[in-house]
């Protein structure tokens, strides 16, 4: 997530917040791929690489997609436009199933700073913590995306470490992703 554009007085908004569905593939790839090309630090995938992925490689983000490493997808809607999303995975592994990742955060810039990226966090946690054999989240964040480190404290995460150089821009920038987990129970 990047830094907000809109003003810390800026009003709330109340968005639709549900599980993504296949319908909404296309319009998740077109979320994805602006955010991708507007925040290349944000994420470990690369713009030009996922543009050329088509909609349909998305299934895997479908609750139960990818084997079930993916437990869920949700989406915000406001207005009948995708606005933001958030994922959550898994792996079966038996030493590591209680542990979950929060993956591809993303808020459309017009309506940062309005409680949406808020919204969809509270409500991943909410599944999470339903899950009985999950007992721990993790996730990483741009170092530097302050605003995102703000959101995910205030839900409650740690950071407990910090990988310099997690991603190489183009240009050869060195960007640091802080990692930070939740107990869920």
């Amino acid at each position: 997530m990047a830094e907000p554009f809109a003003s810390s007085i800026a009003p709330r908004i109340d968005c639709q917040i549900r599980l993504m569905r296949e319908a909404d593939l296309q319009d998740y790839k077109t979320l994805r791929d602006g955010m991708l090309a507007g925040h290349p630090e944000a994420f470990t995938s690369d713009a030009r690489t996922e543009l050329l992925r088509d909609a349909e490689s998305y299934r895997g983000r479908l609750s139960g997609g990818d084997g079930g490493a993916n437990l869920f997808t949700l989406t915000a809607w406001l207005d009948g436009q995708l606005v933001g999303a958030i994922s959550c995975e898994h792996e079966a592994r038996v030493k590591v199933r209680h542990v979950a990742h929060i993956v591809g955060m993303m808020v459309r810039d017009e309506v940062h700073g309005r409680g949406i990226g808020r919204q969809l966090l509270q409500r991943a946690l909410m599944l999470l913590e339903g899950e009985p054999v999950l007992e721990l989240v993790t996730l990483s964040v741009t170092a530097s995306n302050h605003a995102a480190v703000r959101l995910y404290e205030s839900c409650g995460f740690i950071r407990y470490g910090r990988l310099m150089g997690a991603i190489k821009m183009p240009d050869g920038r060195l960007v640091d992703k802080d990692l930070m987990s939740r107990r869920l129970r």
